[in-house]
């Protein structure tokens, strides 16, 4: 499916969507998905989402002009990276699971520890972060001022005289708020259709609402709270060999803030401590949407849990345990599911993600020839 029939697919939905009335209850603390709202400030248009594409896969916007939104966030990967950790800048490596971008537009916070407010803040951290694009605004906004496609398609879509690198980022956050999925089983079961989920499914979601109690956090139509909590994920292990990964480690926890103790001591990623400065929050991490993870494995904050399934064994248990235990919530307490019941709860959680979204990366304009290179 090309990404204009999927869009116009999506926009179907969307005219759709609330017109069919269930046969039967439904669960009250859970929704389907609607379309996600779009800022006064950045209003989508055809030609803004086909610029924010070509971005996306455009490499221009990075420290060195080969890291692109798409280098870390790959459609044939879940739109993120099927690996414990992301990818980093060349010479580097990243720290953190790669999140997928399909859904994105939803959240409130964006990054594991809520680090930006939105999707405009989102991209510009993420070109410009020391292990992500690396780049400088002024460079990145030179770059573009070279692609002649891109001085007509800034012109068009902003006015822009030159391509103002401010714009280039809410280019980007307009395609990712093209990339949602709002008609998977899941979605159709909850606005009417009996038959969109199995019965195995349908078992999975009376858990995931009754004895599982996994909505008690994911709840709503994203299926997340949005709030933080420690559940005793185990630590990275690659920080145990890789010195690269090492090294990465020690340089966030220095830019981040630490004090001398933790730099010398941490041995685990804190979390959203190093946005609230408060012990309490060390090794709490943004509850995830739950959707679109059939193909966004591995699971976690750092990727430690390999499967569907695994990540329902390791609730099933009670979660784990991380240095950081004395935050560990109390919501998370052994659930005494049968093998069974956590087949029927990974049954419902692969009905969460519909077809896989798959795009062909766009061909990409050329920059001129730099006037040193005419010389």
């Amino acid at each position: 499916m090309t990404h204009k029939t999927r869009i116009a697919a999506f926009l179907m939905v969307t005219c759709l969507a609330g017109t069919v009335m269930a046969d039967g209850p439904r669960p009250s603390e859970l929704a389907a998905l609607e379309p996600p709202a779009v800022p006064a400030d950045n209003p989508q248009t055809p030609e803004k989402i086909a610029l924010g594409e070509l971005l996306f896969f455009d490499p221009i916007l990075s420290g060195n002009g080969e890291m692109s939104c798409a280098s870390c966030h790959r459609p044939e990967a879940g739109w993120a990276v099927q690996d414990k950790i992301s990818f980093g800048y060349p010479g580097t490596t990243h720290w953190r699971n790669s999140q997928t971008v399909v859904n994105s537009a939803y959240y409130k916070k964006l990054f594991w520890a809520g680090a930006s407010g939105s999707l405009e803040h989102q991209a510009r951290s993420a070109a410009r972060g020391g292990v992500a694009g690396n780049g400088e605004d002024d460079m990145m906004e030179a770059r573009l001022a070279f692609v002649p496609e891109y001085r007509e398609a800034f012109r068009d879509v902003f006015g822009d005289d030159w391509p103002l690198v401010r714009h280039a980022y809410m280019a980007l956050a307009s395609y990712q708020r093209s990339l949602v999925q709002t008609d998977t089983p899941f979605d159709n079961y909850m606005r009417g259709d009996d038959a969109a989920l199995s019965e195995a499914q349908k078992r999975g979601l009376d858990l995931f609402t009754g004895k599982a109690n996994c909505a008690a956090c994911h709840n709503g139509a994203l299926l997340s709270n949005e709030a933080y909590y420690n559940i005793g994920v185990p630590p990275y292990d690659g920080w145990e060999e890789d010195a690269l990964a090492q090294i990465t480690f020690r340089f966030e926890l220095y830019a981040k803030g630490s004090t001398e103790q933790m730099y010398r001591k941490t041995k685990d990623d804190p979390g959203l401590y190093f946005r609230t400065k408060q012990k309490a929050d060390k090794g709490k991490f943004r509850v995830p949407s739950l959707r679109y993870t059939k193909y966004t494995y591995p699971y976690m904050h750092n990727g430690m849990l390999e499967t569907l399934r695994d990540v329902v064994v390791f609730y099933n248990a009670g979660g784990g345990e991380n240095e950081f235990a004395a935050n560990k919530s109390e919501l998370i307490q052994p659930l005494g599911l049968e093998e069974a019941e956590i087949d029927d709860l990974v049954a419902f959680l692969e009905s969460l993600s519909g077809p896989e979204i798959l795009v062909d990366d766009p061909d990409l304009p050329e920059m001129q020839p730099l006037p040193a290179a005419q010389n």
